[in-house]
C-alpha cells in the first residue's frame, strides 16, 4: 500500500517522531535511487526482516490465539453438558503453549505496535493477582458479565491488566507445571486465595474464555498494525469492530511494516536505513535481552521481587526466556528459526563488513542459548529455584549478548 507516501508534508514531522529520531541530519537524508552499497544492503535485509520474521510471527500468533479462544469457548459448553474430556483440556494446553511461544518469539520487536498501543502489558503482565481474581470469580454478577461475546469487551475494558492475558489463562489450565484435570475443574478451586469462595470450574472457564477472546483480539491488532491490508480480512474486520488503533502515530494507512519498508522516504518515521538497523538492534533485540537478564530473571534471582516469576503455573519460564533469545536470533538471521542466516540479514551484513564482530556476536548468541539450555535441563523450574548458579550464568551470558548488540549498532551507525 503506497497511499501515505504521496504526502511529503509528513516528512518534516516524521523526523521528530518517537522512533528515536531527533533530527534529520545531512547524513541521514538520502534521495531515492542514490543509495550507497551499505544502504542498499540494509534496505534489502529490512525487507527480508519485515516480511519473513515479523509478519509470519504475528500471523501465527493471531492464528494460535484464535484457536485457543475457540477451544476454550467449546470447552465451556462441554463442561456445562458434562462432556468435557481430559483430551479436550490437553489440546487447550498444547495450543496455549504454541501461542505463548509465538508471543515470546515476537518480543525482539516490541518497539512497534506492541508498545505504542499498550498491547504488551495488556496481554503479558505478571504476577497474576490471584486474590483479586478469587473475589471476581466468587461474584456471580461479575461472572455473568464475562459470558458470551459481550464478556470479551467487559474483560478488556473493566478488568485490570493483572487479570488479563496469557497468565490469567495459564492459571486456569495449568497448575504446578501440569495440565489441569477434569476432576480438578469439577471440584471447587483449591488455591489458598480462593479459600471460602466456592469457585468452580465453570466460573473459571467462563473467565478464561473471555480473557482468551481479548487476547485473540489484541493479537489481531498486532497483526493488522504491521501488515495492514495484507492481514486476513476477518482479522481486519474484527479489529475495526473493536475500534483499535493500528497505524503509526494515527496517520491513516501508515502501518508499521510499510513504515519501516519505506525508510528514508517522505512519510516514513525512519529518516535512514541506518536508523532502521539501530531500531532492530537496540530498540528490539537489546531491549529484550536486557529485560530477560535483568528483569525477568534478575528480580527473582536477586531477591528484589521473589514473586516476579513469568509463567509460574505451567513452569515454562526458562522456555519463555529461550524463546525470547530465539526472537533475537530470528531478527539477526532474517528468518524464522532456520539454521543459517539469510544473505539479506543483519548477521550476513556484519559478516561482509566486519567478520570479527560478526563472529563475536554469534559466539555471544550461542552462549546465551547454551546457558539457557543448562537451565532448562537442570530438572528444576525457575519458580522453584530462581537463585541458582546456572541462572546467574545465563544472566551473565545474555548481558554479554546485550552489550554486543549495542556495540554492533554503534559500529553500523558510524561506518556508513
Amino acid at each position: 500500500m503506497k497511499k501515505i507516501f504521496k504526502f511529503a508534508m509528513f516528512f518534516i514531522a516524521a523526523c521528530t517522531m518517537a522512533t528515536g529520531i531527533t533530527s534529520c541530519s545531512d547524513d541521514d537524508e538520502v534521495n531515492e535511487g542514490q543509495l550507497t552499497e551499505k544502504e542498499l544492503a540494509l534496505q534489502s535485509l529490512t525487507n527480508q526482516y519485515v516480511k519473513n520474521v515479523v509478519y509470519p510471527t504475528y500471523s501465527n500468533l493471531a492464528a494460535q490465539t484464535e484457536q485457543l479462544y475457540d477451544q476454550l469457548n467449546e470447552a465451556t459448553t462441554k463442561f456445562q453438558n458434562n462432556t468435557l474430556s481430559q483430551g479436550d483440556i490437553n489440546k487447550i494446553c498444547e495450543t496455549f503453549l504454541s501461542a505463548r511461544a509465538y508471543w515470546e518469539k515476537s518480543e525482539a520487536f516490541l518497539y512497534g505496535a506492541a508498545t505504542d498501543f499498550g498491547i504488551d502489558p495488556h496481554i503479558d503482565t505478571w504476577p497474576l493477582d490471584v486474590f483479586v481474581l478469587a473475589n471476581t470469580l466468587s461474584d456471580s454478577w461479575r461472572v455473568d458479565q464475562l459470558k458470551g461475546e459481550d464478556g470479551i469487551e467487559w474483560a478488556r475494558t473493566v478488568m485490570a491488566e493483572q487479570l488479563l492475558g496469557f497468565h490469567g489463562i495459564e492459571f486456569i489450565i495449568f497448575r504446578d507445571g501440569k495440565n489441569r484435570t477434569v476432576e480438578a475443574l469439577k471440584a471447587n478451586e483449591t488455591d489458598k486465595n480462593f479459600a471460602g469462595k466456592n469457585v468452580n470450574g465453570l466460573q473459571e472457564l467462563i473467565y478464561a474464555t473471555a480473557v482468551a477472546g481479548d487476547l485473540r483480539d489484541k493479537c489481531y491488532q498486532l497483526e493488522v498494525a504491521w501488515m495492514g491490508e495484507n492481514a486476513p480480512k476477518a482479522h481486519i474486520e474484527r479489529v475495526e469492530e473493536c475500534e483499535f488503533n493500528t497505524t503509526v502515530n494515527g496517520i491513516e494507512d501508515l502501518y508499521y511494516g510499510e513504515n519501516m519498508l519505506n525508510a528514508a522516504k517522505a512519510g516514513s518515521t525512519y529518516a535512514s536505513w541506518f536508523k532502521v538497523a539501530e531500531t532492530i538492534l537496540v530498540s528490539g533485540c537489546s531491549n529484550i535481552a536486557n529485560e530477560v537478564a535483568n528483569t525477568k530473571m534478575g528480580q527473582a534471582y536477586s531477591g528484589e521481587d521473589p514473586n516476579y516469576i513469568e509463567s509460574p503455573y505451567s513452569k515454562k519460564s526458562f522456555i519463555d526466556f529461550y524463546d525470547n533469545i530465539i526472537s533475537i536470533k530470528n531478527s539477526l538471521y532474517g528468518n524464522f528459526e532456520k539454521e543459517n542466516a539469510e544473505n539479506a540479514s543483519l548477521m550476513s551484513y556484519l559478516k561482509k563488513y566486519n567478520a570479527t564482530m560478526a563472529n563475536e556476536l554469534q559466539a555471544d548468541l550461542d552462549n546465551a542459548f547454551k546457558t539457557l539450555n543448562t537451565c532448562i535441563n537442570s530438572g528444576s523450574a525457575f519458580v522453584d529455584r530462581p537463585n541458582t548458579p546456572y541462572v546467574k550464568a545465563a544472566m551473565d551470558a545474555i548481558n554479554d549478548l546485550d552489550g554486543k548488540l549495542n556495540e554492533v549498532s554503534e559500529w553500523i551507525k558510524h561506518n556508513h
